[in-house]
């Protein structure tokens, strides 16, 4: 394993800090505007020019030093998250999934409830056999939609007594990121997936901004809204070239680490593009950054919506090592610089 170059000081702390920023707010999807929001302040504090568009991406334009292609940066700030199904006649949330959480891990996580009219409940995801000291079942009960609900920490008795909260039938339940950054450099915490991209993103904007550098040629840099419920990529900038940042896989049959920057071959949907991921891999190893070329087995992109929505364009895709993903994440700072690297190589930062 190669020893990764860190990041100055103001590098790395401006990427920490917009990464907590990020994961501080609750953006499954479908309720992603704050998130946004915080985005696209950065990149505007930067000096780039950004737009939403009808579908909720952010997209910043950054002029290229030269004409004749036009590339693509993506990633997504779309979470995983719960929504409320029905209420039960004793007032607990059944719950629906948005996107595919793993909800085994979900059994005893705080949560809030965010109602159509702007108040926020709390309370916790439970099993509904969540006592040793009562239910029988309750170590081998399913932990599943069906036999998981949100407990709101409110005087409830009954339905109706919910439904005065103004707690509804289609109300996002975010559940906490728990975000821990250690001194020895882990980040953990829900959501990395992908809001360590994104972070990695925004800071390419600052250490271009900071050095006075621009990308070879004009490239857009989209935060996308619908990647975990499979369609994020559809209404991506037209490009001829697309690098979405997501996270790397980690696992058996994998090489990838929490240090490294994974740049994958093949997803469930197929192969990336031959030459594009080739390039990639021959900028890591000229530039020394430690990589890993890997297949995801169970995996999709904002790049196959983009595919699959017709854009014609060459398209890889790279990103930091993530332990236990879908569930209670972990990357190394390593891993995120090594990203952060490789990008910057790839648009030929000068």
């Amino acid at each position: 394993m190669r020893e990764t170059t860190k990041l100055e000081p103001a590098c790395q702390s401006f990427l920490v800090d917009t990464l907590e920023a990020l994961l501080h707010q609750d953006s499954p999807t479908g309720f992603t505007a704050q998130v946004v929001g915080v985005a696209e302040g950065l990149a505007r504090e930067l000096g780039f020019a950004a737009r939403r568009t009808n579908k909720g991406n952010l997209v910043v334009t950054v002029p290229g030093r030269e004409s004749g292609r036009t590339v693509g940066l993506c990633a997504h700030v779309d979470t995983l998250g719960l929504m409320v199904r029905s209420i039960t006649a004793d007032g607990m949330l059944m719950v629906t999934k948005v996107g595919g959480p793993l909800l085994p891990t979900l059994d005893g996580e705080y949560c809030r409830i965010y109602t159509r009219e702007g108040k926020v409940y709390t309370g916790t995801v439970l099993s509904l056999s969540p006592s040793v000291h009562v239910q029988d079942d309750a170590a081998t009960r399913p932990r599943d939609e069906k036999n998981m609900a949100v407990r709101i920490d409110e005087k409830v008795r009954t339905r109706d007594d919910v439904l005065a909260l103004g707690i509804a039938a289609g109300d996002f339940v975010c559940y906490d990121p728990k975000t821990v950054v250690t001194e020895s450099g882990f980040v953990k915490s829900r959501f990395l997936d992908d809001k360590a991209s994104a972070a990695c993103l925004l800071t390419l904007l600052w250490q271009m901004r900071q050095t006075g550098s621009r990308p070879r040629f004009d490239t857009y840099f989209t935060f996308t809204v619908h990647e975990e419920t499979g369609h994020g990529g559809a209404t991506l900038p037209t490009v001829d070239e697309l690098l979405a940042l997501d996270m790397g896989c980690i696992g058996e049959d994998l090489g990838c680490t929490e240090y490294q920057v994974s740049i994958c071959a093949k997803d469930s949907g197929g192969p990336y593009d031959y030459e594009m991921v080739s390039r990639l891999v021959q900028l890591a190893k000229e530039q020394g950054v430690d990589y890993s070329v890997d297949i995801y087995p169970h995996y999709g992109s904002d790049v196959g919506a983009a595919w699959r929505a017709g854009m014609d364009c060459r398209a890889a895709l790279i990103g930091p090592g993530v332990h236990a993903s879908h569930g209670m994440e972990r990357t190394h700072l390593d891993g995120l610089t090594a990203t952060l690297q490789l990008a910057g190589l790839y648009l030929e930062l000068a």
